[in-house]
């Protein structure tokens, strides 16, 4: 390898090196094209006239097979093999033993390397692990562009081989960029070493600290008790313990590799067998081995640096993460956000997708097969990724994007338009928003106001709780943005999966369902106090409108109204301008509201729905969860009758009701809500134009006969979508 040589030369050498040590007649090594075609590079012992002409495609031949399955094969009577296919050109059938080993790196195949006998022989595991650590160093050669240029010209290896994944749409748009991963793989420069005995000592104690990390993540407090979360944390360390793979790290060591060249080679084999699994719980161990080794390799050569933080075009790809995470990236250089896991309904969705970033999601073995300054095309409506693609997928994409701007054109066209369908039914429609880069879509969308501002938000990008100036000055750019347009604001809403790092966390088994939002509120008073105080200082003179999220009993309702008297007198007391108005609002997102309504509606001046949290607790399903997230409809009979006994109620006592979840943000689900009586609707800047053009070619009483027909229906269907689907192609009503 430090030889001064050219590099067919020192392909020619390796294996006529391999042949030589190994006692073998013949050593080959096929490398994968991007036409998933695998081409013989070198070989020792067969017909070196095939050489680049010898060719297999994807699964063709033992060879094939290994290459598809990144899995090696160990054969005394190769030919007697179902997969064994005979090519002329080599002169290979007189071989009878076989040992082919695939040329992996971060799980991703790049070629195959192969020994051969004429003599029928079993090899010993000691000589399949000596050839697959030759096939890693073979894989930094190829991942170096080392072997560039020797095939055929216009042939490109498999580094550059393009790959789609495909997930699901979690938020519409286009992200073309380059890749950051969100938590980077550690790269391993140094893979030979020089004294086993030291590298063994060196494994040794990054395993110590390893355990020793899982062992005080146990035993700490706020983990402590039973539960699922125990018994992953037990699997963890079950797995950190587990003698097979601590064996075949020190057996991936005596064979000449650093003890971090043993954990990435380990780990390329576990992260390619992961690709090959179809058992959903199987994967999932795997996975767990996985975040071991990256734990072990950060033990060893420490943190690996955090993204390229210069890349002005960044697509970021990650496991999952959380909202504030996202929030740590500068808007203006993320492109488009890819999960494996998320769901439509998860935190760091709803801010992409109020920030106007793309999202795919279940994206499942992206973070194993991307690189970090990899070309991607990130599609959110049609839910794939296309890493390193080819020019003619980016030229087609070239067109979809002037074609969006063409339909982005049409929207702008309906800015100044009013939401008014064609048997002349008003929709006052608004915006979601939760930090001032939100504010200039205000007017750009042609919104009427703000139907929602997340006010926690600024609390979970801060390090420490921002102080009561802070957030006064916060609301009151909001006010001087919204140029007088109402806005509605949101108390906060934290706890639960939405944690501030300041604060202490609590322990819960269904955070969802715990400690959160006007329950925290309410049991430390003064958070919810300094920020109304805040909000009324900074609405001094305008309207102001703010709303509870969370309530589920009447009696929160007249706990908070009694803060806010609390708070008035405390402004009259003081000399401030009080508000000229005051709008006392509740978010509706628990069930056991539906049951209140005849109750709460009196004691309020307007009702906004949460249709994402009370989608989630009607069906009693963890929107984080991808597994059920998307199992029920928000468009199902039952989930539809209990919005319009919320529509009926808001009627009966004169409250108006605006729907601020996601649900509203979707042109078929926003034309439901209409159906059953809503007339305001709260959304993400990017929806507002499809909706709107929905809007204006509705007839609001034909989709309320059909959908009351629907719901009135002895044994209603279980989901409405396709019946408003019928009836929208049916009248022309865009989608």
């Amino acid at each position: 390898m430090a030889e001064s040589l050219d590099r067919q030369t020192r392909l020619d050498r390796i294996v006529e090196l391999i042949a030589r040590n190994m006692v073998a007649e013949v050593c080959s090594l096929y490398v994968l094209r991007a036409d998933s075609v695998l081409e013989l590079y070198a070989t020792q012992g067969l017909n070196p006239g095939s050489v680049h002409l010898a060719q297999l495609r994807l699964g063709e031949g033992l060879v094939g097979t290994i290459a598809a399955t990144a899995r090696p094969l160990n054969l005394p009577q190769a030919q007697h093999h179902p997969a064994f296919t005979y090519i002329p050109e080599t002169g290979e059938e007189v071989y009878n033993s076989f040992l082919g080993v695939p040329i992996l790196r971060a799980g991703r195949t790049l070629g195959v390397l192969t020994v051969q006998n004429k003599v029928e022989r079993l090899y010993r595991e000691e000589e399949s692990e000596a050839l697959e650590t030759v096939a890693m160093v073979v894989a930094e050669m190829i991942a170096a562009g080392g072997l560039e240029g020797l095939s055929r010209p216009g042939v490109t290896l498999d580094l550059s081989r393009p790959v789609t994944f495909t997930g699901l749409p979690l938020s519409d748009g286009i992200g073309l960029g380059h890749v950051v991963l969100h938590e980077p793989r550690v790269i391993v420069t140094n893979l030979f070493n020089e004294h086993v005995a030291d590298e063994i000592e060196r494994l040794n104690e990054a395993l110590a600290q390893l355990r020793t990390s899982i062992e005080d993540m146990i035993s700490r407090r706020d983990v402590s008790g039973e539960g699922e979360h125990r018994a992953v944390l037990e699997a963890y360390r079950m797995f950190a313990y587990d003698r097979g793979w601590v064996r075949r790290l020190e057996e991936a060591v005596r064979n000449g590799l650093t003890a971090e060249g043993a954990v990435e080679k380990v780990q390329s084999d576990m992260r390619a067998r992961m690709m090959h699994l179809s058992d959903a719980y199987i994967r999932e161990r795997l996975h767990d081995f996985d975040d071991l080794a990256n734990r072990l390799l950060r033990q060893l050569i420490g943190h690996a640096n955090s993204a390229i933080d210069d890349i002005d075009d960044a697509v970021l790809v990650a496991r999952n993460m959380g909202a504030a995470q996202l929030l740590d990236y500068r808007r203006n250089r993320l492109r488009a956000l890819v999960l494996e896991e998320g769901a439509a309904t998860s935190h760091v969705v709803i801010v992409a997708r109020a920030l106007g970033i793309p999202v795919v999601g279940q994206a499942a073995g992206i973070v194993s097969m991307a690189e970090n300054g990899d070309i991607a095309i990130v599609d959110g409506e049609e839910g794939c990724v296309h890493l390193r693609p080819m020019s003619e997928v980016a030229g087609n994409y070239a067109e979809k994007i002037a074609f969006r701007s063409k339909r982005k054109e049409r929207y702008a066209g309906l800015r100044d338009k009013p939401a008014v369908t064609r048997d002349g039914v008003g929709v006052d429609l608004q915006i979601n928003a939760g930090l001032l880069v939100d504010l200039p879509h205000l007017d750009e969308a042609g919104a009427q106001g703000i139907g929602l501002f997340r006010t926690e938000l600024q609390f979970m990008i801060a390090s420490t709780m921002p102080r009561a100036n802070d957030q006064q000055k916060l609301y009151e750019a909001v006010f001087e943005a919204a140029h007088g347009k109402p806005v509605t604001f949101r108390t906060l809403d934290v706890g639960g999966d939405k944690v501030l790092p300041y604060l202490t966390k609590v322990a819960e088994e269904n955070p969802a369902l715990g400690y959160r939002a006007v329950r925290l509120s309410l049991d430390r008073p003064a958070l919810i106090r300094t920020q109304l105080r805040a909000l009324m200082k900074a609405a001094a003179g305008r309207d102001l409108r703010f709303m509870v999220p969370m309530i589920a009993d009447a009696y929160e309702l007249h706990a908070v109204r009694e803060i806010v008297d609390l708070e008035l007198a405390h402004l009259s007391r003081f000399g401030y301008e009080p508000p000229r108005r005051l709008l006392f609002g509740a978010m509706l997102e628990v069930p056991s509201l539906l049951f209140q309504l005849d109750d709460i509606m009196p004691h309020l001046d307007f009702v906004s729905v949460g249709s994402n949290d009370l989608f989630q607790f009607f069906y009693a399903v963890d929107r984080g969860n991808p597994r059920v997230a998307n199992r029920f409809s928000d468009l199902s009979s039952s989930f539809l009758k209990a919005l319009k006994s919320i529509a009926d109620a808001g009627k009966r006592h004169d409250v108006p009701v605006t729907v601020c979840g996601e649900m509203a943000g979707r042109p078929i689900a926003a034309m439901a809500l209409l159906a059953i009586g809503f007339r305001s609707m709260s959304m993400a800047p990017p929806s507002l134009g499809p909706v709107k053009e929905m809007i204006l070619s509705l007839d609001v009483e034909a989709v309320r006969e059909l959908v009351e027909a629907c719901l009135s229906e002895q044994d209603p269907a279980s989901d409405l979508s396709p019946v408003l689907a019928r009836f929208a192609k049916a009248q022309g009503v865009p989608l």
